[in-house]
């Protein structure tokens, strides 16, 4: 949630119709103002004026012509001016953090993951303010048109806003108003999220976003959770905790299919690894038992895909998180969507996608935050 919204003066609030504009143009890419109006609902006319006045302001970039192959002159494609503003987004795990640098059309222009022993916020944000510094030398623009800085943590929410009980290695960071604690360190307006829901808004502009407009984001790192998109929004719930599916399986039945529990059957089958960061940083999907992890994962990752097809019926579930691509892509078909197949014509049921957000999910999601609130508002 935010933690307060500020604007910066080279920056005027766009009215709702005005985000719903930036979402669509940020979402598709080289859509025609045709196009827009006819997926916002605007009219022709109201569509021309407020892009119009975004292209004033700096937001928004004329494109390429496009022949409409009818009489006329083509329509000029809407683009994301990407120097428009920029963000901070920051990964705060339970071995390491990442930081990312994104610009208005949501380019991670710079990254830096760093291994952290020591997650105390002393640690943290001394990390972050040699970073930042590099981020705006490499980036001398961002300077002035810094909006935010997001966060996304592992742990469930207590106040539906900011406070989070995290796993112990995060304990600094339990139960305390971690946007106000950013917002003061940095000098900049924050926004924290859980490391799934951040996730999920990440992939819901960035990634699967641009083709479903309602899908499941399963966020796999040391824990396992979730977030929910339903018609471009994130759905939070009554106490942001919304996507929590890791909650799902019961624990005495099934092994949590999590990367801790693929850290151990791989170190018990003889691959030297020493944490989840440095087996992500060398993950092989043929080492010995990651097969043996899949196995013993499969009826789990069913039951929380069957779950959320029968409760959300959602466009896709998408797979993402820390989870490496090449691991993703041997576990999904070996998940099951339970189905009774009734009749010749069974019920639709969602499709299972790899991730489409590339570099970090938490913190592209994080970096999201800032400049969706205060551009492309769309949670609920």
């Amino acid at each position: 949630m935010m933690h307060r919204q500020i604007m910066a003066g080279t920056f005027r609030h766009p009215s709702d119709s005005e985000s719903r504009i930036l979402s669509h143009v940020l979402r598709t890419r080289g859509v025609t103002q045709p196009e827009i109006a006819q997926a916002s609902g605007l009219s022709q006319q109201t569509v021309s004026r407020l892009v119009n006045e975004l292209a004033t302001r700096g937001a928004l970039l004329p494109g390429e012509r496009r022949a409409s192959g009818k009489r006329g002159q083509p329509s000029i494609e809407i683009a994301i001016a990407p120097n428009h503003a920029f963000s901070l987004g920051v990964a705060l795990m339970t071995d390491a953090m990442s930081i990312a640098l994104m610009d208005f059309a949501g380019n991670v222009v710079a990254y830096d993951h760093c291994e952290m022993p020591d997650m105390s916020r002393a640690a943290v944000f001394a990390r972050i303010a040699v970073v930042k510094a590099q981020f705006l030398a490499s980036t001398p623009a961002a300077r002035e048109r810094l909006v935010g800085v997001g966060i996304g943590i592992s742990g469930y929410c207590l106040d539906g806003r900011s406070r989070f009980n995290p796993p112990g290695a995060l304990e600094d960071w339990a139960m305390v108003p971690i946007d106000t604690l950013f917002s003061d360190a940095l000098g900049l307006p924050a926004w924290v999220e859980n490391d799934g829901n951040a996730a999920a808004i990440g992939e819901s502009f960035l990634g699967a976003g641009r083709t479903f407009s309602n899908f499941v984001y399963v966020f796999l790192a040391a824990g396992i959770g979730g977030g929910v998109i339903s018609d471009h929004r994130l759905m939070r719930g009554r106490h942001g905790n919304g996507g929590e599916i890791g909650l799902i399986v019961p624990r005495q039945v099934y092994p949590l299919p999590t990367l801790e529990t693929l850290l151990h059957a791989v170190q018990a089958r003889g691959v030297a690894v020493d944490g989840i960061s440095a087996m992500l940083a060398t993950f092989d999907p043929d080492w010995p038992g990651v097969d043996d992890w899949i196995d013993a994962s499969r009826d789990a990752l069913s039951l929380i895909a069957s779950s959320i097809a029968a409760l959300l019926d959602p466009d896709a579930i998408v797979l993402g998180g820390r989870m490496p691509r090449a691991l993703a892509r041997k576990i999904i078909p070996a998940i099951e969507l339970f189905d009774d197949a009734r009749r010749l014509e069974p019920r639709p049921l969602p499709k299972l996608l790899l991730s489409q957000t590339h570099v970090d999910a938490c913190a592209i999601g994080a970096a999201m935050l800032p400049l969706e609130g205060a551009f492309y508002a769309t949670m609920l």
